[in-house]
């Protein structure tokens, strides 16, 4: 297999070397967002997972530290969580932060602890791990999420949990001790795979005073895109358990593309956004993409909100606005007719970068879009259909695709234009498409690998006329 990741993704987290998959113990603490993440350190291939650590004051410039959990006599380190212990609930003292995670030996999965008293520096293992031992036939049971529910009745840990095809429901008064309170599932959603890496938050509907609770679970397969994604539910929690709005056959995905699986949101945040970052990858083909000497990436940072729609409540996804900070001087265009054949952006070429683009949605055009990383025999294209109100990601033609017979594949959603219009906000990164349609409704992320010398664009409009509002293009490089 020809090498095909020379240089790294520009403002897209990845591991210092060799393997790393789903993002652990997201935090907040004296300034520092903390990011941990499966990681296997001595093979650019899954493996015996440990948690690689690193921080950042700005979601964008990352320092990676040591690495913070090894395996141990209990199993090997799999997903989990982080959380500041501010009143000692745990009586390792005030304000350590500990992380709860699981540890797999042989297939046999418990969750333990661990915690640190110098803001994440150093770790050691609670003694008494495992504090959830390994449930009887039950093989899949692991990604515990764990945070502090400060309900009007009485205030506790909460742990969500998976467990194959349902997430059980945990509480606890010091995170030792946990009692089982509840469950979603089973008959909830896709059963191809065992769901994991469940994350559960409360926010408010359309910025008022009205709030509902977010359950986002990783299916490991059955995805709409293929293999694995991520499915949320919004419903009720009570402290105990949760319910949702919807009825079990509605399922509502976080994103349409083929590669955004088992995000997860930091805790504590200062402002009290609700952040998500998710892994750029999908099981069908995690080991195969082309790698040099690390293999994984994580998408952007996300910032989380719900609003009312015709169809129920729904999360929408936005890009985290530190982003402008990596934003080149601007090139814009206002109020031009795009015709077939014709092509605004010609001339244009860059690898990793930003649109901003606004387009009436005409009743003549077949489809429109953007072609992006063009070269000899090679694009991806994002475009829209009018007639069938979707909206697609073409990556059949991509680069290299040679690597798994399913990756040169076809993604789309559904999406209605608002007021007749049609706003897609992209962000490419050497070897990511990730798409942000109608302010955030809709999401699509996929993975591409083309050739360095792949650097065109192309507007372009099909079977008629386009009016394009505006368009803005930022080229994007990090800032020391």
């Amino acid at each position: 297999m020809r090498l095909n990741q020379p240089i790294r993704p520009v403002y897209h987290f990845t591991p210092p070397a060799n393997w790393m998959n789903d993002p652990n113990g997201l935090v907040y603490y004296q300034g520092e967002y903390h990011l941990f993440y499966q990681y296997h350190p001595e093979s650019p291939v899954w493996g015996p997972m440990h948690w690689g650590h690193a921080i950042s004051h700005n979601l964008i410039n990352w320092e990676h530290l040591p690495i913070a959990l090894y395996p141990d006599e209990n199993g090997t380190i799999f997903s989990g969580s982080t959380v500041i212990d501010w009143k000692n609930t745990a009586g390792f003292g005030e304000e350590t932060m500990i992380a709860i995670f699981t540890q797999d030996q042989a297939g046999k999965q418990s969750q333990s602890l661990a915690y640190s008293r110098d803001a994440g520096r150093t770790w050691a293992k609670f003694a008494g791990n495992p504090v959830i031992s390994t449930p009887v036939n039950m093989p899949d049971f692991r990604d515990p999420k764990v945070f502090w529910y400060a309900g009007q009745a009485s205030a506790h840990w909460v742990m969500c949990l998976s467990a194959t095809d349902r997430i059980l429901f945990y509480t606890s008064m010091d995170l030792i001790h946990w009692t089982a309170s509840g469950q979603l599932g089973p008959g909830c959603g896709p059963t191809g795979g065992p769901w994991e890496t469940p994350d559960l938050f409360e926010l408010p509907v359309d910025g008022g005073r009205e709030t509902r609770w977010v359950l986002t679970v990783g299916i490991q397969s059955g995805a709409p895109a293929g293999g694995s994604g991520t499915l949320f539910f919004v419903g009720q929690f009570d402290g105990k358990t949760f319910t949702s709005d919807n009825s079990p056959d509605t399922l509502l995905w976080a994103d349409y593309g083929a590669d955004y699986y088992a995000p997860q949101s930091w805790d504590n945040q200062p402002n009290g956004r609700r952040l998500m970052i998710g892994w750029q990858n999908n099981w069908q083909y995690a080991n195969l993409i082309p790698a040099t000497t690390w293999r994984g990436a994580l998408s952007l940072p996300r910032e989380m909100t719900l609003t009312q729609t015709a169809a129920g409540i729904r999360l929408v996804q936005q890009p985290i606005p530190e982003l402008k900070d990596l934003r080149g001087e601007p090139k814009c265009w206002y109020n031009e007719t795009i015709i077939p054949g014709a092509n605004l952006l010609a001339g244009l070429q860059a690898d990793s970068f930003e649109i901003i683009a606004d387009i009436q949605v005409g009743t003549t055009a077949e489809s429109f879009g953007f072609r992006i990383r063009v070269g000899k025999g090679e694009e991806t294209t994002i475009a829209y259909i009018p007639r069938e109100q979707k909206v697609y990601l073409d990556r059949t033609h991509s680069g290299q695709n040679d690597f798994h017979f399913g990756f040169a594949s076809l993604h789309a959603a559904d999406l209605v234009p608002v007021n007749g219009n049609l706003r897609l906000h992209i962000f490419v990164d050497q070897y990511s498409v990730e798409v942000f349609a109608n302010d955030g409704q809709v999401t699509l992320s996929d993975s591409i690998f083309p050739s360095k010398e792949s650097l065109g664009f192309e507007l372009f409009s099909k079977g008629g006329a386009i009016q394009l509002n505006e368009l803005d293009f930022y080229q994007l490089q990090k800032k020391i």
